[in-house]
């Protein structure tokens, strides 16, 4: 199991970002956010991009330990692999 919660809510509070500030720059509802960090939804695909680029991480920080080389994550929606392909 993908416990996406913790790093979302720890990222946040190593940045000093509240879960209200954070789904007011994702554009989504306190609510919303709080049922994906509880695991109560999963969130789109589109929705943990947004989470990463607000809380300017790689999207797979927001997945368990991170690590530098992360190239790929699984969806906790239809648990496919997903290979992540960083601009630089």
């Amino acid at each position: 199991i993908i416990k996406i919660m913790y790093r979302i809510k720890d990222i946040a509070k190593e940045k000093g970002i509240t879960i209200t500030k954070l789904a007011e720059v994702i554009e989504t509802t306190q609510p919303n956010l709080s049922a994906i960090i509880n695991e109560k939804t999963n969130p789109s695909v589109d929705m943990l991009l947004r989470i990463a680029k607000a809380l300017n991480v790689h999207i797979s920080d927001l997945f368990g330990q991170p690590t530098k080389d992360a190239t790929h994550i699984t969806c906790p929606n239809c648990g496919k692999d997903i290979t992540i392909k960083v601009d630089e």
